[in-house]
């Protein structure tokens, strides 16, 4: 940054001919303060250059990125988003009843999402029975915070293999628009990854302005060491582009809903639309 670098020359200079003032015995009072207003200025317009630095996805080549670039391309780039979602509260027996259901729904988002120690406070009424006087954690909407992550996108799959993430899913059959949802309460199913997320399928989709939601091809759900992690992909037919100017991810993770906005100008690397 040429720019940058000669106003700090300029900088050092100011700060060089007040130390020169001071040491020859000039004691003007306008010329002291001017040059701790210039040196004040120079410090602002630094800070706000150091600001506007252009992040390590567009300021630096991949092969220079260090431990710390990797942790900022995996934590906090355009392509991965802290989102809050909703865990909806628990139906009760008669809800469930009216929807000709048996008992609670089981699979990933429904199992192991409420904390410990949240069930109903059972009625002491004997003709209302257990539960009728539900007032746990589980019979009220709650939030709960996941990470989105677009897998696909080539500067997640660099920084991926560099830092060899242990979190990332890697055996997601079929090539497209991978997202991954991290951080879903739940464990110890039976079911294989595709068996696990063929029910949330139809409950997910991409959506843009003015044209069709695209839903996904595959769902797949990964135990890892750290959690339940979901993975979405759909179709490159799709053919997302700068023009959709955002695209918007929503789903449905059994009790969890969950939505996010994405901004694709924000999303360019190496000059190009990376998803």
């Amino acid at each position: 940054m040429p720019y940058a670098g000669s106003f700090g020359r300029t900088c050092f200079s100011l700060s060089q001919e007040s130390e020169d003032s001071m040491g020859s015995g000039v004691h003007s009072k306008e010329g002291a303060m001017g040059n701790v207003w210039r040196q004040a200025i120079c410090l602002m317009v630094a800070a706000a250059t150091l600001a506007a630095a252009d992040p390590v996805w567009k300021s630096k080549p991949s092969v220079q990125w260090t431990d710390e670039d990797i942790h900022q391309v995996l934590a906090a780039s355009p392509w991965v988003k802290q989102v809050t979602a909703v865990v909806t509260r628990r139906l009760t027996e008669e809800q469930l009843r009216e929807g000709g259901q048996l008992g609670q729904p089981l699979g990933v988002g429904n199992e192991g999402v409420d904390p410990k120690g949240s069930g109903p406070t059972v009625s002491a009424n004997p003709f209302t029975g257990p539960g009728a006087a539900d007032r746990g954690a589980r019979s009220l909407p709650r939030p709960i915070v996941l990470k989105l992550r677009w897998e696909s996108a080539l500067p997640i799959r660099i920084a991926e293999f560099k830092s060899h993430a242990a979190d990332a899913p890697t055996t997601v059959d079929g090539e497209g628009y991978r997202i991954a949802v991290y951080g879903i309460p739940g464990g110890g199913f039976k079911s294989d990854p595709k068996s696990l997320g063929k029910p949330l399928k139809n409950l997910a989709a991409l959506k843009r302005e003015g044209k069709k939601d695209v839903r996904p091809v595959s769902v797949e759900v990964f135990q890892l060491a750290t959690g339940l992690v979901v993975v979405y992909v759909f179709p490159l037919s799709a053919e997302i582009s700068e023009k959709d100017e955002r695209v918007r991810f929503e789903a449905q993770i059994g009790r969890i809903v969950l939505g996010q906005t994405f901004e694709l100008r924000d999303m360019e690397f190496m000059g190009k639309l990376e998803l």
